[in-house]
């Protein structure tokens, strides 16, 4: 058993504080007779004396001074990680580690966590590296904390919050043959140059929602990095691509491009947040979600409430 505990360094903490053993008694809600006994027993578990009887205020000796001053950096760390436990315990406290299948989220995702971070000050929220390939499976290991995906995967136990709903759109240049088409069917892309984020096909609307549906390849496809790339690249007559309504709404009000929906229903996929089961209800993580949602809404054009469940 220790030597010293919390409530032997409390206990000096408040003698030094009132000067006086009644004073002291008080503060730390005992007796007098109880707290001359505890600092009796702490002087005979480390072997000499922690003040000089009868003195007023109290005078500490060599030893009594040693353990103030250890008081004094122990104390108010535990008072602080208390605080940190209840507010975990409250939900108003935790950590977010985010990573994003989404290479266009990011004109609404950072002002979203700029708004969080004003509201939840105490939640540690971070966007991490190095998941690009399996970001789910990390989330599921505990590795990440939440997932912007619009590819659910259901045999992980993890839960996926709505955050809305998005057209995805094809974009042509001004004077392509599909220009002014409202819709067009995947024979339309058969011969063209498809430009596409550099990511896996089956995460691509065009390709897993509607071309490979068909069975139809475009006759070629070419990557790059950046959404304002592929619009420069598409403007240019270089090729076609298909992007989030929202994300081509500024490029197309400027007439830097036409957009046409893919088939006459148009394909609308959902984006979610993707958190473990086990933290879906906590309320930093609702309130995350919220601000998302809320986000999202007030910048985003052409955007629906995703139905839930």
């Amino acid at each position: 058993m220790s030597q010293i505990e919390l409530r032997h360094l409390r206990t000096l903490a408040a003698l030094r504080d009132t000067g006086s053993l009644v004073e002291a008694a008080e503060r730390v809600f005992l007796t007098q007779s109880a707290l001359s006994h505890q600092i009796k027993d702490l002087e005979e578990r480390i072997g000499c004396a922690l003040f000089i009887r009868k003195t007023k205020p109290v005078r500490f000796t060599s030893a009594g001074s040693r353990l103030v001053a250890l008081a004094d950096q122990v104390l108010p760390l535990m008072h602080r990680a208390e605080l940190d436990v209840a507010r975990l315990a409250g939900g108003e406290s935790g950590r977010i580690l985010m990573a994003i299948e989404c290479h266009s989220c990011f004109e609404w995702l950072l002002p979203a966590i700029d708004r969080y971070r004003e509201r939840w000050p105490d939640v540690e929220l971070d966007i991490a590296s190095g998941f690009p390939f399996a970001p789910l499976p990390a989330l599921a290991r505990g590795d990440l904390d939440l997932v912007i995906t619009a590819d659910p995967v259901d045999s992980l136990d993890l839960s996926y919050l709505p955050l809305f709903s998005y057209e995805a759109q094809l974009a042509v240049s001004k004077d392509h043959a599909l220009a002014g088409r409202e819709w067009v069917e995947p024979m339309d892309l058969q011969d063209q140059t498809l430009i596409s984020y550099p990511v896996d096909r089956s995460r691509l609307d065009v390709f897993k929602s509607f071309l490979d549906v068909a069975g139809v390849e475009p006759a070629r496809v070419r990557t790059a990095e950046l959404t304002p790339m592929m619009i420069q690249l598409v403007a240019s007559g270089r090729g076609v691509t298909c992007l989030p309504n929202w994300a081509l709404h500024e490029y197309r009000e400027k007439r830097y491009i036409h957009t046409a929906s893919l088939g006459e229903e148009g394909i609308w996929p959902t984006l979610y947040a993707a958190v473990r089961a086990d933290q879906a209800d906590a309320t930093f993580m609702q309130g995350f979600v919220d601000t998302a949602r809320e986000t999202s809404f007030a910048n985003l054009h052409g955007i629906v409430t995703a139905e839930l469940g």
